[in-house]
Formats: C-alpha cells, structure tokens, sequence
C-alpha cells in the first residue's frame, strides 16, 4: 500500500468513520478490576475466546487476589483453574513466573512500558499493547488475529505478518485513535467480518473495503 497517498488517506478516513459510527463503546471484553488483572487475563486470551477467560478469571483471582500470591501459587493449582483455557501448562507457568518477577523487581505493580512488559515470560507485544492501553491510558495498536485480518481485508495495512501490520496501522491512523480502532477491529472481526465466513452482505464497510471489491470482481469472472 503506497503511504502518504490522498485519495488512500481520505478511504482510511472514511473506514475509520464507519467503524467508530458502527461500534462507538467498543472496549475490551476481558473483565478486569486492575492493571494485574488485566495482563493476567491478557495472557490467558491467546488460543481462545474471551467469553472462556471471562468464565476461568473470577475463580483465579479470588484464590490468588495479587501477583504476589500468583507467584507463590502451586503451579499445579494454576493449571487446574485455568485449564479451560488452552495451552494451561504453559501459561501457568508464565503467568507464576511473570506474577514472580513483577513482585520482585516491581514491588508488586504491573510495569507500564513496552520494554518492561515484554520482558515478562508469556508476554508478546500484542499483551503489552492490551495493557498499556486499557490499564494505563497510552495510545497503542494491539493486533490479534483479528486485527491482523480485518485491517488486512480493509486495506488499512497490507502485510503478511503481525509486526508488520501494528507498523502500518500506526502510521495510516492518527495516533489518537491507536487504541480505539484496535477495538473496532477487532468488534468487527467478531460480528461480521469473521475469517471463513465474513457477512459481506451486512456489512456497512462493504462499499470501501478493497477485499469486498477483489471478491465481486473473481466472481463475476
């Protein structure tokens, strides 16, 4: 995608106005009460849906409140709380190891930089941006997989990997809108721009998505 084109940046700005007119109280689903709780569920997000973190997080913070507690737990007892989720041996023991080190080195507090967070075991860039954007308020772009497909389909990135696309997206939108497109992405990933079966036909970003176009143009082949 060629950067700095007008007729581009008016399409990108006309597909940011759907989204934010379509899904204006877009915010993260993952339920949380604290910047702890936060990463935590974060983490536990990767491999499956929200709506399952949703159900595992209750019982897990109220068996271990604080990262502190976390990091002493039994990781058997971890796995056992969170084993719903996916992939529960290795995020217990990220999430034991992570909850460690934040004690230690941070006297209990989640970090607030990207260079922090990531320093963490389990911790990838797309976690950091979750945290850093709904925890503590910083302009970030945290791209999922449904991120990645939609901005992709959307033209509002053209990349083949994650980096890549997080690079685009903060440089085709304005910084002040980083965080809350991450949300419309991804709500509109959810409901209507899914990966096998988008519903093109109830889309109301059907006339300016370039994917839309290709798909009509293959098939009036």
């Amino acid at each position: 995608m060629e950067q700095g084109n007008e007729k581009d940046s008016q399409r990108i700005e006309k597909v940011l106005g759907i989204l934010e007119e379509t899904y204006p109280d877009a915010t993260t689903e993952l339920m949380h009460q604290n910047p702890f709780q936060l990463l935590i569920a974060t983490m536990l997000s990767a491999q499956t849906t929200d709506r399952q973190v949703n159900k595992v997080t209750p019982g897990l913070f109220e068996r271990f409140p604080e990262a502190k507690a976390l990091g002493e737990a039994d990781v058997r007892e971890i796995e056992e709380l969170i084993k719903t989720c996916g992939f529960y041996k290795t995020k217990a023991r990220n999430i034991k190891e992570a909850c460690r080190i934040i004690t230690e080195r941070y006297n209990g507090r989640v970090p607030d930089t990207m260079e922090e967070l990531t320093s963490l075991p389990g911790v990838g860039r797309k976690t950091a941006n979750v945290v850093l954007s709904n925890a503590f308020g910083v302009d970030a772009i945290a791209v999922d997989t449904h991120v990645f497909r939609v901005a992709n389909r959307l033209r509002l990135a053209a990349s083949e990997n994650v980096k890549g696309t997080e690079e685009q997206l903060m440089e085709n939108i304005p910084r002040d809108k980083w965080s809350k497109s991450h949300h419309w992405l991804i709500h509109h990933g959810r409901r209507v721009c899914k990966a096998r079966k988008p519903l093109c036909n109830e889309c109301p970003l059907s006339e300016v998505c370039e994917w839309r176009v290709r798909l009509k143009w293959i098939e009036n082949r």
